[in-house]
């Protein structure tokens, strides 16, 4: 593999043909299009104008040759004065339309593109690195944006070499024919270049991405870093991330760089054969020295558009490659499908498993012909080792994953036919690790309903605890969480996330209890916090406080994707089985009889 190893194109990547890319790309400048037709008008302009320079100046040579006076210097000066403040004032015009029509399509483009990855389901995030999407998003509709200002510079020299061309064979045409039989040398080396430009283009793109990932990997766990003294580990990870970006780009740009110098030896090699061409055809008397000045001159200007475009080459490759990615984005089939997208009422909470079978991968069977009702208003506890499938149920409820077989119904209607962003409306979720944004408490807390006002959130907060745990923070509900919430501990963490799903009322309450140890005053104000939503909701408790566990309604017991008891705490312990063992190492050192009994052992020692 080389330089490339590692460089793994995403399983979601498409190949995108060039008459495809086109196509796509076509359809973000559809609403450009008036300001794209001035843009047309002024390209065509901008190459007479240009044009028009070799001639003025092929004139003033044949002036001088004859009978030069003052005037007649004087007017060709003048003309070349105008054909300059022409062609920059034509090319400013042409410039800010084209910044203004390219930043609107890579606002739409980059607005889809993270709609798409907001839409994606939590199996996309499983596969595929966040930093790489968000590389995606920022840095490829970006590049794509360049590739169509490079376009229209290329474009307007195209014309200007059209135009140039007509008069050249209509000045000479001996000397036109000649050169325009060295165009087919020009265009074979430059497409010579072209399915490797992209190719080495791509690499870099994706080595680039691997950077972004090492990048905001390493940075999101520099707390976990530096508690375990790994600074030189992250480093090493990065290192190996930006030296293979090196490398990459190093071997991109020792090939891209072939490009220009190439076709300017050409370039030179043809100037050279029209020099003695052309001094032939003077000596001869079939051309004048101006017309072969002009041929002269020209022959830059009307190679300069091919030579540009060969120089461009790396962005125009770039361009297409970071809009290929960009599509390859928006285009990756969703893994949760919805067969309709149904109306949801306010929901009654009875969810059924019925002969249901899920995996995450064909080689990780997680639930196998399952079965489980909740009724409505029920408090369910689901308990069992890492692993026993506990977390899986809660995220196929909330439609973060499609299940492969069987049936999950909410009401009696069949999950998949509801209108996902209706029904999670009615779902308030609460994970192990709850997940704060920069800002305000407050901010967080109405983050799901903003129309949620100060003193609603004052109220609920005081109905916790009578509202101690929010007299000890500086600012109230006001208090500044800081970045994904560090500035405040795991029990206020948990109590702000409890809010935010008290103020949205939900009909279906998922909690994945944090394993956490927090003080005993901060786990009775939770327990209030849960009280208040559990009284009005369905809710699947992921259990690891006793104290949750002997509260709810039912106790569902789980191992290996089954469920092999269920019942209540006290009959459940009654049995002797699974259950009781669970007690024994996970809860029993939770009560109070517990407690209280290793306390007198203490004494007696």
């Amino acid at each position: 593999m080389g330089f490339f190893s590692g460089l793994n194109e995403e399983k979601y990547d498409r190949q995108y043909s060039d008459r495809q890319l086109a196509g796509r790309i076509a359809e973000y400048f559809k609403p450009q299009v008036k300001r794209l037709g001035v843009v047309s008008v002024l390209v065509v302009a901008i190459a007479g104008v240009g044009a028009a320079l070799p001639v003025v100046v092929s004139r003033i040579v044949d002036l001088l040759e004859e009978q030069p006076t003052v005037q007649a210097i004087s007017l060709a000066g003048l003309a070349l004065f105008l054909v300059g403040v022409g062609i920059w004032g034509l090319n400013w015009a042409r410039r800010a339309l084209v910044v203004r029509s390219v930043g609107d399509v890579v606002l739409e483009l980059r607005t889809k593109a993270f709609h798409a990855a907001a839409e994606h389901d939590l199996s996309f995030y499983d596969q595929f690195s966040s930093g790489r999407i968000v590389s995606r998003i920022t840095a490829d509709t970006n590049d794509f944006g360049q590739l169509v200002v490079i376009v229209t510079d290329v474009t307007a020299q195209m014309f200007q070499a059209i135009i140039l061309g007509v008069i050249l064979f209509r000045t000479e045409w001996h000397l036109a024919l000649l050169m325009f039989a060295f165009m087919p040398f020009i265009f074979l080396v430059a497409l010579g270049f072209r399915a490797m430009a992209r190719r080495v283009t791509k690499r870099g793109m994706q080595a680039m991405a691997d950077v972004n990932a090492a990048i905001k990997e390493t940075v999101s766990g520099i707390s976990i870093a530096k508690n375990f003294r790994q600074e030189n580990s992250i480093f090493e990870t990065f290192d190996f991330a930006n030296q293979q970006s090196y490398r990459v780009n190093i071997q991109r740009g020792f090939i891209l760089s072939l490009v220009f110098p190439t076709l300017n030896a050409l370039g030179g090699i043809f100037t050279a054969v029209l020099v003695y061409a052309g001094g032939l055809s003077i000596e001869q008397g079939m051309v004048t020295a101006g017309a072969w000045y002009l041929f002269i001159l020209s022959l830059d200007q009307f190679f300069f558009p091919v030579l540009n475009l060969s120089a461009f080459w790396a962005q125009i490759q770039q361009g297409l490659a970071a809009a290929e990615r960009a599509f390859a984005l928006i285009d990756a089939d969703p893994n949760v499908i919805q067969t309709e997208q149904r109306d949801v009422p306010r929901l009654k909470g009875l969810v059924c498993f019925e002969n249901l079978y899920f995996r995450y991968t064909d080689k990780e069977p997680v639930l196998t012909d399952f079965d489980l009702c909740i009724q409505p208003g029920e408090n369910l506890a689901l308990v069992g080792h890492t692993g026993a499938g506990k977390s899986s149920i809660a995220k196929l409820i909330a439609r973060f994953y499609e299940y492969q077989s069987g049936k999950l119904t909410v009401d009696g209607h069949d999950l998949r036919t509801f209108d996902l962003t209706q029904y999670r409306r009615q779902l308030g979720i609460v994970s192990q690790v709850p997940f704060l944004f920069s800002g305000t408490m407050a901010d967080n807390i109405r983050y799901a309903k903003p129309e949620v006002s100060d003193d609603e959130m004052l109220e609920m907060a005081y109905r916790i605890g009578e509202g101690e745990w929010l007299e000890t923070l500086p600012d109230g509900l006001h208090t500044e969480v800081g970045e994904r919430g560090n500035r405040l501990s795991m029990g206020q963490r948990q109590l702000v996330a409890l809010m935010r799903v008290l103020v949205q009322k939900p009909a279906i309450f998922i909690l994945d209890e944090a394993t956490a140890s927090i003080d005993p005053f901060t786990e009775w104000q939770i327990q209030q916090a849960l009280n208040l939503i559990l009284q009005d909701a369905t809710s699947i408790l992921i259990a690891h406080r006793l104290s949750t566990v002997k509260a709810a309604d039912r106790i569902v017991v789980m191992d290996n994707g089954a469920i092999i008891e269920e019942g209540n705490h006290d009959g459940l312990l009654k049995q002797g089985g699974h259950y009781a063992s669970l007690y024994n190492t996970y809860f029993r050192h939770q009560s109070l009889a517990y407690v209280e009994q290793a306390r007198e052992m203490v004494e007696g020692n």
